[in-house]
Order: C-alpha cells, then structure tokens, then sequence
C-alpha cells in the first residue's frame, strides 16, 4: 500500500460540494415543514430541534453513498499494470531439402509429399514477420523472398521436386547461406530458420557448426523419413542404385540433425502425424523465454483502478431510497456526478462505426451513444478505454483513446502508423522508449536517426540487449548501402569512360 494514491485527485474537492449540498437539503426540508413560524417559541425549541437531529441522522446515508462515490471517481489505486515494449518483428525462412533421397519411401506415400504437407502446416502458424521459402539440391535458390502473403508460398510448394534441381547432390549450407542473406536484406539481424530435410552428411556438420556460431538466427529442423529408411522410388517406378547396382536406402540421422538444431539455438523434431513436430518447432526458447519475462517486469505509469469497486457498496446504499418519496435526498449526488468537462450531446469521442476523420455532431450521434460515451467516460479513465481497445486490436481507436503516451506509442505502432508512433514515444525519455524510436524510425527507413535513438536508449540502460542488437545491424545495414552505392558510383564512372571511349572512337572511324 506504500504507492497508494488517487488518479483523479481533484474529486476529492467534490467533498466540499457535498457538505454545501447536504446543507441545501436540510434547509430545504426545514422550510418545507412550517413548523418554526406556527409554533410558540418555547415548544418550537424542543420539537423543532428533535426533529432537527432525526434529520442530521437520515442525511447520513446520503454523505456515506456520496462519499464513497467521490472516492470512486477520484481513482484510489495501489497496483501498478504492466507496460508493452514492441520489437522489430522476426522474420523466417523455410528451407525444403529436394535432394532424391525425399522420395524414399518410409513414409508413405514418400518424404517429399509429407514434407509439403507440413510445410504448409508451420506457414499456417507463423504469422508475423513474413516468410520466405529456399530449396536446395546440390545448389540452394530462393524460391519467395519474405512475404506476408503465405497463401503465395502455399501455392509454390506442390511444384518443389528433385527433378527442377539444376545440380544433383546436398549442399545445405549454401541453403542456409542463402537464408541468412534473406534475412539480413529483409531487415532481420535475428530470424527463424526452419530446415525440412532427411538429413546431412558428416562432412557437412563442422560447416554447419561455423555457420551456426557466425549468426543470431535460430535454427529449427525437422526431420523426415525414419531411422530404417527406405528404397528412393523415382517417378518412372524405379528403384534408385548406385554405381555398383546397389539399390540405396537412405536412412533418417537422427542424432546430426539433433545436434545441428542444438548447435543453432533452436529444436529439433521427427516427423509426427499429428501437429506435435510443428508445435515443437515454434516453442520458444529459454533465452527469449527469459527475456520475455524481463520484459513484463517492467512497470509503467498505467496503473488498475480500484475505485469501482466501491460502486457496489453505493449500489447496495442506494437500495432503500428507491421507496417512494425518497429518491429526493440523492439528487445533490445525481448532480455531483454529471460531467463537467465536456458536453456530451456534441461528443468528440468516435465510435467504431465512425472514420477518425469525421466529425461528430449532434445530429449524427444517436441518444444511446451519447449515454454510452457518458457512462464510459464516467466509470472509465481514457486509459482504461484505449486498454479495452487495445486488447480487441483495434489499435488506430485505442491510439486516440489512450492520454498515456507510451501506450499511444505502442497503438500506432501496432497499427502500422510509425510516424505517429514516433511522436507519442518521443514524449517519454525513458530507455524503452527511446528503443521504441530507434524500431519506428528504422520502420520509416531512417537508418541514421534510429542508430542515434538505440545510442541514447543503451546510455540509459547499457545493459538493453535489444537495443544493442538493433544497433549494430543498422550500423552493418548502412555499411552495405554505403558500400553498394559506392559500387553504382564506380560503375557509373566505367560505363561513362567507356562511352567516351566508344564516342571518340566512332568520331575516329568517320574521319
């Protein structure tokens, strides 16, 4: 109870009004009753005041329901609610193995159909950061980059076959070069990489493992086929041999792929047939899980009013002045909680079925809504309302509703306003955020100011993991760009000289 306090402090000035309100109502009843002028002094001494006393006592129910009334709308709260902080979103890859061993037949009715199958069940849960989709045989190719259209992805993978591979073999670390390269172009310092594949050879895993140190991207492989294996039955109905006339029959290594998963911060899992391979691929890991943790740790500003529950205790006041008569003793209370900051019969506050842009009028707000408005802005803080909101995903409206201006921030961002985003974050110096700046600048493009937002953020908090990282993927970023324009200047020049060249010796030729 050390944070106790009152959101709406200045309620409590209402008290007076209550004293001056009972006060009014006394005199009221007293003038009412007549008694003083028809009565002799001395017995109007006696009665009168006998009355007088019954009255201070039936106006104390009406000062208990008004008190706790006030005390309600003065917002007594003690507990603080946990505040949001948004990260640039991760973006995945899919990287399906089309090597020949896929059409073993272990699984029926061979590796590659299931493999496409789950494929499409991990994109039908991935749903933030966009994905894209790589194959690989004895050389890797892009086939999507990252896209947020999945359906896209899902109508590519019937078409993946061993037989569209322009070199035969395995080579999944070009496979996962590639998917690092996606990555980083895409925006992505951290990413989710999900690798189908029947398995890898020993001469490849030392590769890997080097591949696997040099990056912050997980890596989550699924394994198909089974540790018996099975002969590779081509499309002609054959049986694939070797160069002896051996029939092969790869089997599914189980530990190197387990080991290679381990190794790249991620999970691995055998094909299952039900959704539990998938669902294990897509937990997060205890690192993230951590940071997940620190993060809801972290309090704000917003804090969860406990003013309305007092309300039941007025309600249940309340019960014995719906008798007949008496309902005129809290009219002063009536009149106390009407709203004085605003007229309601012309509200700004939009509803759902209004554009942001519109404005509301009178005659364009039909009775209930203004009764909705009244009472929400009565019994709910423009912050409890954006959190309601917030929650539905109805981001743009939580923005506008939300006075705090982190949890503005973070509705803009959501909504895919950054520059909005931006301007409620910049209101706050806080380390988050500052981080949350650097994200909605780096969002709008603006490599340099972000840098400069996720410097301040790690003044502030050195120890910000996030920040760092954001950091020095930007700084990396524009190195690139530095440099590729450097390339374009200087290829400019070439091509000029040449054709100054190629200018002087036409000119030559004609003479």
């Amino acid at each position: 109870m050390a944070d106790f306090h009152f959101i709406r402090p200045w309620w409590l000035l209402a008290i007076i009004a209550l004293f001056f309100a009972l006060k009014l109502l006394k005199k009221y009843r007293l003038s009412q009753s007549g008694w003083q002028q028809l009565l002799p002094k001395h017995l109007a001494s006696v009665l009168v005041d006998k009355q007088d006393s019954l009255q201070k006592l039936s106006l104390t129910f009406p000062f208990i329901i008004g008190l706790l009334a006030i005390v309600a709308l003065a917002g007594p709260t003690w507990k603080k609610l946990p505040q949001p902080v948004y990260q640039i979103a991760r973006g995945s890859v899919l990287i399906m193995d089309m090597s020949y061993s896929m059409y073993a037949t272990d699984i029926a009715p061979n590796r590659l159909t299931r493999s496409r199958y789950k494929a499409i069940d991990l994109l039908e849960q991935l749903n933030e950061g966009g994905i894209g989709l790589i194959a690989y045989a004895g050389d890797a190719f892009t086939i999507s980059p990252l896209t947020d259209d999945i359906n896209n992805i899902k109508l590519l993978l019937p078409s993946l076959s061993p037989e569209l591979m322009p070199e035969l073999g395995s080579n999944p670390l070009a496979a996962l070069t590639l998917a690092h390269d996606m990555l980083v172009n895409a925006g992505h310092s951290k990413g989710d990489i999900y690798w189908f594949t029947d398995g890898i050879d020993n001469y490849d895993i030392q590769d890997i493992t080097d591949w696997s140190r040099s990056n912050n991207h997980r890596l989550n492989i699924l394994g198909i086929g089974t540790s018996a294996g099975a002969p590779i039955k081509l499309n002609n109905g054959e049986l694939m041999k070797n160069n002896s006339g051996s029939i092969i029959v790869p089997k599914l290594s189980i530990s190197a792929l387990k080991g290679a998963a381990k190794r790249g911060s991620g999970y691995y899992a055998t094909l299952a047939n039900n959704n539990s391979d998938i669902e294990a691929l897509l937990r997060q890991p205890s690192d993230v899980e951590d940071q997940q943790q620190k993060e809801s740790s972290n309090t704000g500003d917003q804090w969860q009013e406990a003013g309305p529950y007092l309300l039941f205790f007025v309600l249940a006041l309340l019960l014995p002045y719906f008798r007949r008569g008496r309902l005129l003793a809290i009219v002063p209370l009536i009149l106390l909680m009407a709203p004085v900051d605003k007229s309601y019969a012309q509200s700004t506050t939009l509803p759902s079925t209004i554009k942001p842009n519109a404005v509301l009028t009178k005659e364009s707000v039909p009775d209930k809504q203004v009764t909705d408005n009244f009472w929400k802005n009565l019994w709910q803080t423009k912050d409890q309302q954006g959190q309601q909101q917030f929650n539905n995903e109805a981001f743009e409206q939580a923005a506008t509703s939300f006075e705090d201006s982190f949890w503005q921030g973070s509705s803009y961002y959501r909504s895919g306003n950054y520059e909005q985003a931006l301007k409620a974050f910049q209101r706050q110096d806080t380390a988050e955020a500052l981080y949350n700046q650097g994200n909605s600048l780096a969002q709008l493009k603006r490599i340099d100011e972000a840098i400069k937002a996720y410097e301040q953020a790690l003044l502030k908090d050195p120890q910000h993991q996030d920040a760092k990282a954001n950091k020095a993927y930007l700084e990396e970023l524009k190195k690139q760009q530095e440099q590729q324009q450097e390339n374009q200047e200087q290829n400019n020049e070439e091509n000029n000289d040449k054709n100054q060249e190629q200018q002087e010796q036409n000119k030559q030729e004609n003479q």
